[in-house]
């Protein structure tokens, strides 16, 4: 059913670019959500006419607010996690589920690296050491650790934990992996726990799914593994690591350092880590690319637009 223009109805749970927003609009009747002072009533006013919702990888799609929504026939979510849709719930109703993978991979592969470069020699504090002038007036800051001919293990071997993989083989690193299955076509040590895959690392890079399935994946445990003079980076989500035990490892000696793009309980994040000099902290702005946000909005579009055509999904999900 189409509303009194003769468009699909869309709700966009969270923020799009204009341009996006202005693109959907050429297909859909888009109901901005976020703006909205009443969420509840808005989308009781809407209901009858919403058959699809544009959603953001962190905020997902409940099966409460799907279940407000009689006409819903799909999903679209802007990135690539979907651990925050409610994909049972979903699937129960023959609602169709899409991402935006690919499009983002190098992009973020590209943060996770430079957050394991940044962590690992110290580039904020060797910034903030110009420019607070103790450059000149004490000296030169203390040395770091090198990252090339380190061990580098991938905690999730998906696209983005090859691409890492890929970018480790230019630093002369020893790769090893770790994940529920051993990868088939992947030459690479495997361990299908990450404690002993940290164990044998210098260098953790976090690159799996979010979700229940992974939830406090990396714990004390693996800190512990990874030791005094291991380094952590998280590109996955916040929910894979126990935050808790992280802080007290950073604080007291049992981490070297971490780079960190994803936490729980973002963007109102703990304000332990601001306290933190061995922490760089990164927004979760891993795909945060002019190029890569146009391509992971047409790819919504291409998925809203083929549901309602009755063309094939370009990446289905459920």
């Amino acid at each position: 059913m189409n509303d009194a223009t003769g468009k699909p109805g869309l709700l966009v749970l969270g923020p799009y670019a204009e341009e996006e927003l202005a693109a959907l609009a050429q297909h859909f009747t888009v109901h901005r959500l976020w703006e909205a002072a009443d969420r509840d009533a808005f989308i009781r006013g809407v209901a009858p006419g919403i058959r699809a919702v544009g959603t953001r990888g962190e905020i997902g799609a409940s099966a409460a607010l799907m279940a407000m929504l009689p006409a819903l026939e799909i999903v679209a979510c802007f990135g690539v996690g979907t651990d925050a849709i409610d994909l049972a719930h979903a699937r129960s109703r023959g609602i169709r589920v899409t991402n935006t993978p690919d499009v983002l991979t190098e992009d973020v592969a590209d943060l996770g690296w430079g957050l394991l470069l940044a962590a690992a020699r110290r580039i904020p504090a060797g910034d903030a050491h110009v420019r607070s002038g103790a450059w000149a007036a004490r000296g030169p800051m203390a040395l770091t650790t090198r990252v090339w001919g380190k061990r580098l293990g991938i905690v999730g071997l998906g696209r983005i934990g090859r691409a890492v993989a890929r970018r480790a083989q230019g630093f002369g690193m020893a790769v090893a992996y770790s994940g529920r299955t051993r990868q088939a076509d992947v030459d690479l040590p495997w361990h299908a726990d990450p404690v002993p895959l940290a164990r044998e690392s210098d260098m953790l890079m976090i690159c799996t799914a979010g979700g229940a399935g992974t939830q406090g994946l990396v714990g004390a445990a693996v800190l512990e593994a990874l030791g005094p003079g291991g380094i952590l980076v998280n590109i996955a989500r916040g929910s894979v690591v126990d935050e808790a035990a992280l802080l007290h490892a950073l604080r007291t000696g049992g981490l070297a350092a971490a780079g960190l793009d994803v936490f729980l309980n973002e963007p109102r994040i703990d304000e332990a880590f601001f306290t933190l000099e061995n922490v760089v902290l990164q927004p979760h702005h891993a795909s945060g690319t002019v190029e890569t946000r146009a391509a992971m909005g047409a790819l919504v579009r291409e998925n809203l637009v083929a549901h309602v055509t009755g063309a094939p999904l370009p990446t289905p999900v459920a």
